[in-house]
């Protein structure tokens, strides 16, 4: 079994429980008034493993699964087994925390504002992948085929926008800084992929 279907699987068991058991949702949620005022640090991650809803559950479940495979083994094939595994487990979860960052220092005395989900990390897996196949075609809705290089530049030109002019319950803080953190995070621990991305930019361009 991968971690990744490992990974979906203990996000499926946390967030249902958070489905049935308010109490726990709340105490697991990404609040930056609580992480400020009374430490609870945990959150920063915790939150990545609790969602909305099964639509929100589903989506992001769907979405690492089908990224998070082939990312997944291309760790493994540069850092071999072990390293691979710890590293990809790492950076989900960096990702994860980093991407709440933004929203925990901006809305750190907004006692309203909690988010929760596995968007961030989501994101940041979905751009190591663009980064291995900037050419490969990512399909918006499961319909339009779009080259993954141009929708990575237009999932970020969005979520930069929505952050400062959407009003919604959706951090697209998160979404931005998560895609950037994984990408991050990739070429600091294999900064070759930068020059392999170049290369596959001219040399993969589709004709």
């Amino acid at each position: 079994m991968s971690i990744t279907i490992v990974i979906v699987i203990i996000t499926g068991i946390i967030s249902y429980a958070g489905f049935t058991n308010q109490g726990l949702f709340y105490r697991l949620a990404h609040w930056p008034t609580k992480e400020y005022y009374h430490q609870e640090y945990h959150r920063l991650i915790t939150s990545g493993f609790v969602h909305g809803g099964w639509l929100h559950l589903l989506i992001n479940m769907f979405v690492l699964w089908n990224f998070g495979e082939i990312v997944e083994r291309h760790f493994l094939l540069f850092f071999g087994p072990v390293k691979g595994a710890i590293y990809y487990v790492l950076v989900y979860l960096l990702v994860i925390v980093c991407a709440s960052l933004p929203s925990y220092f901006d809305k750190k005395s907004n006692e309203s504002y909690l988010a929760v989900g596995a968007s961030g990390g989501v994101s940041g897996i979905v751009f190591i992948y663009i980064l291995l196949y900037p050419w490969e075609m990512l399909y918006l809705y499961g319909i339009i085929p779009i080259p993954g290089i141009i929708a990575g530049v237009l999932y970020l030109w969005y979520s930069s926008y929505a952050s400062k002019n959407v009003q919604d319950r959706i951090d697209h803080q998160a979404h931005f800084y998560g895609a950037l953190f994984g990408l991050a995070f990739v070429l600091i621990l294999k900064p070759s992929l930068f020059s392999a991305f170049l290369r596959s930019l001219v040399n993969d361009f589709p004709l």
